[in-house]
């Protein structure tokens, strides 16, 4: 992970260096501990000339005055308070970390006319600028300033003023364990594919017992035992063994059912025999979005001792084309014992989520199960890139999902399943087909995935459109999102934990 600034929290006051930021209401209105940044009033001469009217989102920038200290002031607008939401201080953050530049003393005047800012606020704005700040750049030998001139720019040091700096930090001690498992997720999805294999990605789900989280590990042989035909077949085109890893946190009484979350974790997909296009093929390092958000959750709820049974598991394989790679056509059988006709080897996902849907029902018995993969295009030809596919058996649980993913703006979108979707994924050889034909492809995907849950309330996410190579916003410039760490931790804090 990119090295990220340091955030701390003091009482409100004047500072006497580096960069001060301070924020406007919409026209202009600046609260008493804002102005007294700013004896001079520079920013209220600035305002008119910079378009400056404090609606969310608007920057102005000026030189500090002679005899402050400080090197310049930058004023962000909130616009209306009582649109101040959840969602909305984590943007402003961002709006902070993008005008950091090469500041290395920061000062944000946390403090807003006609309005008390709480702990909450304190903390999601915090959360905002680590958030917006992360880039992933460890390859770079060499990092510049766009001048070809070595960048040895220090780690800013970033002080929010508040009112209750001591509630600012139990808060933020708090949100700052959900964005370390977004920013995690973040990193095992940039990561190039020929660092991160099966046995890579396994071995950092091992990292996890620093924080608590236990940690199995099951080998190809493991698999086999098991009988786990189809995630065994997508692995066997690759030198590169599969692995599964089992993510345990204990943190609610011991009497309590789990919940489970299960990722897709392609390390890489060329599609198998059914190989794709070159064009884009490198994209498919990031075929593991799935499991590296159920990675990031588990390393969320954890790290902040959520009060919740949870199992996370991962199936990890490398979907090659080579000698001994399944063919089109192909018959494998499923943990579940079902068999199933490959016709698309690059519809590979869904078979590995089969055997670890089965392997989770079958073990722990949990109360729900919601399983995470970069599954289908056809999900973004129906929703784009702003919404993530949501598949139900279970109204209250897709209901609680789509609150959480509005309250998070990693937003959901409600899919159809039904009988006459099922029936086109039957095969005339086997138990099933991997493929329902052209059309509804992110539903008979899902329909598919529903064979091997039984009775257990289930949701499917298919977010292959918003996992990687999504549209960059006000938190987030890197190719890998983190989609589903803070939706999933939102889901657990308001209706699973106690």
């Amino acid at each position: 992970m990119t090295s990220q600034p340091s955030i701390s929290f003091a009482k409100a006051g004047a500072p006497k260096k580096g960069s001060v930021f301070v924020f406007s209401t919409e026209g202009g209105g600046l609260s008493d501990a804002a102005r007294a940044c700013d004896p001079a009033k520079t920013l209220d001469r600035a305002f008119p000339v910079a378009d400056f009217s404090g609606k969310f989102g608007n920057v102005a920038e000026v030189l500090a005055p002679e005899g402050t200290g400080a090197d310049r002031l930058v004023a962000i607008g909130v616009g209306k308070t009582s649109a101040l939401d959840e969602y909305a201080w984590l943007k402003l953050g961002g709006t902070v970390a993008a005008q950091l530049r090469k500041a290395t003393d920061v000062a944000v005047i946390l403090d807003i006319a006609g309005m008390e800012v709480d702990a909450a606020a304190a903390a999601g704005l915090a959360s905002g600028i680590l958030l917006r700040a992360y880039s992933f750049d460890k390859y770079k030998t060499k990092k510049d300033n766009g001048d070809g001139k070595a960048d040895d720019k220090k780690l800013a040091k970033i002080t929010i003023h508040c009112a209750d700096p001591a509630a600012a930090k139990k808060a933020f001690a708090d949100a700052e364990s959900v964005v370390d498992g977004v920013l995690l997720a973040r990193d095992l999805v940039n990561e190039p594919a020929n660092v991160l294999g099966p046995v890579e990605f396994a071995e950092q789900a091992k990292e996890l017992e620093k924080v608590g989280v236990k940690v199995e590990v099951l080998t190809e042989k493991d698999m086999k035992k098991l009988g786990m035909g189809a995630l065994l077949g997508v692995a066997q085109g690759s030198v590169r063994p599969p692995r599964m890893a089992i993510m345990q946190w204990n943190g609610g009484k011991a009497k309590d059912k789990p919940i489970a979350f299960v990722g897709k974790g392609v390390v890489f997909d060329s599609g198998g025999v059914s190989i794709k296009p070159a064009a884009g093929m490198e994209d498919m390092k990031g075929d593991m979005g799935g499991a590296a958000a159920v990675t990031g959750l588990m390393h969320a709820l954890a790290s902040r001792k959520a009060k919740v049974n949870a199992v996370g598991i991962i199936g990890l394989v490398e979907n090659m084309v080579d000698g001994n790679a399944q063919r089109p056509g192909d018959i494998v059988t499923s943990m579940s014992g079902q068999t199933i006709e490959v016709l698309n080897t690059d519809a590979e996902g869904r078979l590995v989520l089969a055997d670890a849907l089965w392997y989770c029902n079958q073990r722990f018995e949990p109360k729900f199960m919601v399983n995470l993969a970069t599954l289908t295009g056809a999900v973004m030809v129906a929703l784009g890139q702003h919404h993530a596919g949501l598949f139900s058996n279970n109204d209250e649980l897709a209901e609680r999902l789509t609150a959480s993913g509005t309250a998070t703006q990693e937003k959901l979108w409600r899919m159809p399943l039904g009988a006459d979707y099922d029936k086109l994924i039957d095969s005339k050889n086997a138990d099933m087909k991997n493929i329902g034909g052209r059309y509804g492809g992110s539903i008979t995907a899902a329909q598919f995935l529903q064979r091997f849950v039984k009775e257990t309330p289930w949701a499917h996410l298919d977010i292959a459109g918003t996992a990687m190579g999504s549209p960059t916003n006000e938190i987030n410039q890197s190719w890998a999102s983190g989609y589903g760490v803070r939706l999933l931790d939102r889901l657990v804090r308001d209706h699973y934990e106690g």
